[in-house]
This record gives structure tokens, C-alpha cells and sequence, in this order.
């Protein structure tokens, strides 16, 4: 080890300096300290947004899926309906989900619904006009990001036939 002059030929001071020549720096510096902890803060927002983006893209999945169960639910119960029940269908329904909630609780989104079962299936040659209607159930939800409100709406449409699956479940043609 060797410490160096503390003066130089102009007699102006110069601090000590203890340099052990033996020994190699294994030190980082200032610069490169506040760059890497840049770099890792960079890399935890990045990670923190992904985790938030892929939290909500499962709640928005979960909530579609569920609009599509609603939708299925219906028209499978209409498809079961005779001819004459089908003018005396409710025209709107309501139904919640939160999958955090127990079976019995009604709290989470709410789900509103239409059907409309006097439909003409226009697309049919007028000889089977009047006898199949089209049936279509909607459903809207809204859910929140922050303050702002997104709506959504799903809709699902089919064909119900004045002789259709109806009568070979209750085995009558007359209704």
C-alpha cells in the first residue's frame, strides 16, 4: 500500500489516496446503481400492469360466459314452450351473478334481459310463415372500470316451429 503526496509541486493540497495496488475495484458506482434500480422499477410497474390487465380480462370472460348461460338458459326453456305459451312469455327477466357470493345471495352484476317471441322468420317461404316465429332474448350488463361505465350487450337469436319439439315432449299437435 502507498499513500500518495498530500501536496504537489505548487503547494496546492490534495486529499489521501490509499491505493492498494495488489487489490482489483469491485465496487459499482453511483451511476450504475441508480440506472439498475431504474431499470428493476421499470420492470415491477410493467409486471404490477400485467398481473391488473389479466385480472380484468378474466372478470370480463367470466361475465361474457355468464351472459352466454343466461342466453342458452332461456332459449332452451322457450324451445320447450307449446305454441299457445309462447304469446303469455315474460318480455323481460333479471338475473345477477358474483362468483365471490354464496348460491343464495343476489348481490354482483346485474343482468337484465328481453324476449320477444312475435317474430316473423322472414327468411322462410310464406307457406311456413305462420307457422314458426322467431324468438330473440337479449341481455345487457354494466360493469365499471374505474368511473367510467361499459354496457355490454349480448343477443341470441332462433326458430320455434308450430309442430316442433314441444309436442314430442307433451305429445300433443293440437296446441
Amino acid at each position: 500500500m502507498r499513500i500518495l503526496k498530500l501536496w504537489d509541486a505548487d503547494m496546492k493540497i490534495k486529499g489521501a489516496i490509499l491505493m492498494d495496488q495488489g487489490r482489483d475495484v469491485r465496487a459499482f458506482s453511483l451511476v450504475e446503481v441508480l440506472v439498475s434500480v431504474g431499470i428493476l422499477g421499470f420492470m415491477m410497474i410493467a409486471l404490477f400492469s400485467a398481473f391488473g390487465f389479466g385480472f380484468a380480462s378474466i372478470a370480463t370472460t367470466r361475465e361474457d360466459l355468464r351472459a352466454t348461460q343466461i342466453l342458452m338458459q332461456k332459449v332452451e326453456a322457450i324451445r320447450l314452450c307449446t305454441w299457445k305459451q309462447l304469446a303469455s312469455c315474460p318480455t323481460s327477466f333479471q338475473d345477477t351473478y358474483d362468483p365471490t357470493s354464496g348460491t343464495n345471495e343476489s348481490s354482483g352484476i346485474v343482468y337484465g334481459g328481453t324476449l320477444d317471441t312475435a317474430g316473423v322468420a322472414t327468411n322462410l317461404p310464406a307457406g311456413y310463415q305462420n307457422s314458426v316465429r322467431l324468438i330473440t332474448v337479449g341481455v345487457t350488463w354494466t360493469n365499471y372500470t374505474g368511473k367510467n361505465k361499459i354496457v355490454h350487450t349480448r343477443q341470441l337469436q332462433t326458430l320455434s316451429a308450430r309442430y316442433g319439439i314441444q309436442n314430442y315432449v307433451y305429445g300433443t299437435t293440437n296446441q
